[in-house]
C-alpha cells in the first residue's frame, strides 16, 4: 500500500461510523444468528463452499442482513454487484443484468446480485428480475425488513431460500461493544473508562439492533466528559445517547399482524396480563383504537359466545365509548374490555354452529321451508296452505311445544352444541329438558 492509499484508508476510517468500521468481514467474526450461520448449518456451508443459490434474508434492522451479504462478497469467487431498492430504478436493474449476462457468456462467471431493501421494489421491478434469476444469470440475495411473503413476488420467492434473522441477543450485542472498545477499527487507541453496567445498558436497550448499540456507544465517546485524555462514560451519559427504541410495528407489515394475532390469542387463552401487554404495544405504536375495539368485539362473540353473553355487551359498549372518548382515555376502556373478554369462560359453539349451517346451505341452497313455518302475513296465504299446522309456543305450558323446525331433508341435524363452560351449562340443561321428547 503506497502513502496515498494509506492516507485514503485513514481518512475513510475517520469518516465512517463506528458501526460500519466494526462490520464483520468473515463468518468467524459474525456474531449472532447461530440458527443460520453456525458451523454445519446450510447457509454457513453454502457461503463457505461458494455454492450459494438465490436467497432472501429477512429480519429486523441491525440483525446482520447487509453484513452477511458483504461477507458473501468477500468469500465468493463470483462477481458481486450491489444495488439499493430505495435509490435504484429499472434502468439500473437492466444494466446489472446486462453485466451479469456478459460475465456468464464471455467469462463463464457467475454473478451475485445483492438488492438491499428488496421490498421497496415495485411489481414491475421485481418481475424484471425473474427470468434472469430463473435462468441462473444472477444469483439473487435480497435483504428485507418486511415479511417477504407479503412484499416479494411469489415467483421470486419460489426460486429463493428464505432465511429469517432474529433480533440479536443482549449478550451478543455486549460482545460486539467490548470488541469495539478493544479493536484497532474501534477505540483501542483511546483511553475510555466505561463500566460493564454501561455496556449492558446499551446491550439491553438496543432492541436487538447491533447498529443502534454501536451508534449509541460512538455518540457517548464523542460527547462524554474528559478527565485529562481519558473519556469517562457514565450511566447517565449512556441513557442520553441511547434514545427510546422505535417499536417494530408497521401497520401494513407482518409485525402488525403478529401483535394483533398474539393479542387475540391471549384473550382466547384467558391470559389477561398478556392481552394487556399486546394491547399496550398496539397503543404505543399508534394503532387505530377502533381497529383494536373491533377485534375485541369479534373475540367476545367468536371465543366467549354464550358462555358469558355479557362479554359481547361489554365489548360493544367499549367500542362505542372508544369512538366518542378517543385516546388517551380510550386506553382504559380498551383495557377493561380486553381483560373482561380474557377472563370470561370460553365457548366457540356459536362460531361452529353458523359455519356448519352455512356449509349445509351451500351444499343444498334451496331446501324448502316446511309449509307450517312459512309466512302468513299476506292475502292468499291460507289458500296456499301457508302456516297450516303451526303450533304457537305461547299457547302452551312453559311457552314451549315440541315441533320440527328444520326442513325434512336435514331433520335431526345439530349445529349448536353448548359447552360445559359458564352460562352455556344452563343453556345446555334447558335445551335437554325441553327437547327430551
Amino acid at each position: 500500500m503506497d502513502l496515498f492509499d494509506y492516507m485514503n484508508k485513514q481518512n475513510k476510517e475517520k469518516l465512517e461510523p463506528l458501526a460500519e468500521r466494526m462490520r464483520p468481514e468473515t463468518l468467524d467474526e459474525f456474531v449472532g444468528q447461530e440458527h443460520l450461520v453456525r458451523k454445519g448449518k446450510m447457509l454457513y456451508r453454502a457461503i463457505i463452499t461458494d455454492n450459494l443459490t438465490s436467497v432472501i434474508l429477512y429480519g429486523p434492522p441491525g440483525t446482520g442482513k447487509t453484513t452477511l451479504a458483504k461477507i458473501i462478497a468477500n468469500t465468493t469467487k463470483s462477481e458481486f454487484m450491489q444495488i439499493n431498492a430505495v435509490t435504484s430504478n429499472l434502468s439500473e436493474i437492466k444494466a446489472a443484468i446486462e453485466t451479469a449476462d456478459k460475465n456468464q457468456k464471455m467469462y463463464n462467471k457467475k454473478t451475485i446480485l445483492f438488492i438491499d431493501e428488496i421490498h421497496r421494489f415495485n411489481k414491475l421491478q421485481q418481475d424484471a428480475l425473474l427470468p434472469f434469476v430463473e435462468k441462473g444469470i444472477v444469483v439473487l440475495i435480497g435483504a428485507t425488513t418486511e415479511n417477504p411473503y407479503f412484499e416479494v413476488n411469489k415467483a421470486l420467492l419460489s426460486r429463493s431460500l428464505i432465511f429469517e434473522l432474529k433480533q440479536i441477543e443482549p449478550v451478543d450485542v455486549y460482545k460486539v461493544l467490548k470488541k469495539a472498545l478493544n479493536s484497532e477499527k474501534g477505540y483501542k487507541n483511546y483511553t475510555i473508562e466505561v463500566t460493564d453496567d454501561v455496556l449492558w445498558f446499551f446491550a439491553n436497550n438496543s432492541g436487538g439492533d447491533v447498529r443502534r448499540a454501536l451508534n449509541a456507544l460512538e455518540m457517548a465517546v464523542m460527547t462524554s466528559s474528559k478527565v485529562g485524555e481519558k473519556i469517562v462514560i457514565t450511566l447517565e451519559d449512556a441513557s442520553e445517547c441511547m434514545q427510546k427504541p422505535p417499536i417494530n410495528y408497521d401497520k401494513n407489515g407482518d409485525n402488525h399482524y403478529d401483535v394483533i394475532s398474539a393479542f387475540i390469542k391471549s384473550m382466547r387463552g384467558s391470559d389477561p396480563d398478556a392481552a394487556v401487554y399486546y394491547l399496550a404495544r398496539m397503543i404505543e405504536s399508534g394503532e387505530d383504537p377502533m381497529f383494536i375495539a373491533r377485534r375485541i368485539v369479534i373475540c367476545a362473540s367468536e371465543d366467549v359466545g354464550n358462555a358469558d353473553p355479557m362479554a359481547l355487551n361489554v365489548a360493544v359498549s367499549a367500542a362505542k365509548a372508544v369512538e366518542f372518548i378517543g385516546l388517551p382515555e380510550a386506553r382504559i376502556i380498551l383495557s377493561q374490555a380486553a381483560i373482561y373478554v380474557a377472563c370470561a369462560p370460553k365457548s366457540n359453539a356459536s362460531y361452529f354452529a353458523i359455519d356448519d349451517a352455512i356449509e349445509d346451505v351451500r351444499k343444498n341452497p334451496n331446501i324448502e321451508v316446511p309449509g307450517y313455518l312459512r309466512d302468513t302475513h299476506y292475502s292468499g296465504a291460507r289458500k296456499l296452505q301457508r302456516g297450516l299446522g303451526y303450533k304457537y309456543p305461547h299457547n302452551f305450558e312453559n311457552n314451549f311445544v315440541y315441533q320440527e323446525y328444520l326442513p325434512e331433508k336435514i331433520r335431526g341435524r345439530k349445529y349448536y352444541n353448548p359447552t360445559n363452560n359458564g352460562y352455556e351449562v344452563k343453556i345446555s340443561e334447558r335445551l335437554k329438558r325441553l327437547w327430551k321428547g
